[in-house]
């Protein structure tokens, strides 16, 4: 069984993060989808927030689980038993920095590859970033996240107002 771990804050989780997870999941037996603690963002939201945006978002898919974390991804990784990282790439700026990461984890842990999905031409551009400044800013952030998510998202602009 191929098991694979689809990492990232999810803050929020958007549709080019959707399109990711199922493309993995088409390919390996079980994906895990790893919500994580970046010590370095500070998150819109919690981890039991992001988590929850993803059940409702990915949780019907079969082979799909979420789950939080902290830490390193290959300690992460060896955990639940997978094999396999999969990170999506919108352009050569990410390309840089995963291909780092990826070098990093596999010094880590020789037994654990990293894949690259290319994300598809539609979302080449977004980012949880991105969806954030625009709602910030008053635009429409439907075209890049699922309805339950936007909500939230507005819902926390108007309490930051």
């Amino acid at each position: 069984m191929r098991t694979a771990i689809c990492p990232g804050s999810f803050d929020p989780v958007t549709y080019g993060h959707i399109d990711i997870i199922q493309r993995a999941a088409k390919i390996f037996d079980k994906v895990i989808v790893g919500v994580l603690v970046n010590v370095e963002k500070k998150p819109w939201f919690t981890i039991e927030e992001r988590t929850d945006f993803l059940r409702k978002t990915v949780g019907g898919l079969e082979n799909v689980e979420i789950a939080g974390f902290d830490g390193l991804l290959v300690d992460f990784a060896a955990k639940h038993q997978a094999d396999v990282i999969v990170k999506g790439l919108r352009a050569v700026s990410d390309f840089e920095y995963e291909f780092q990461m990826a070098l990093t984890n596999s010094k880590l842990n020789r037994q654990i590859e990293t894949v690259f999905l290319t994300t598809s031409a539609e979302n080449m551009y977004l980012s949880s970033s991105i969806v954030k400044q625009v709602g910030l800013l008053g635009g429409d952030i439907a075209p890049f996240v699922p309805e339950c998510v936007r909500d939230e998202i507005l819902t926390r602009i108007a309490k930051m107002r």
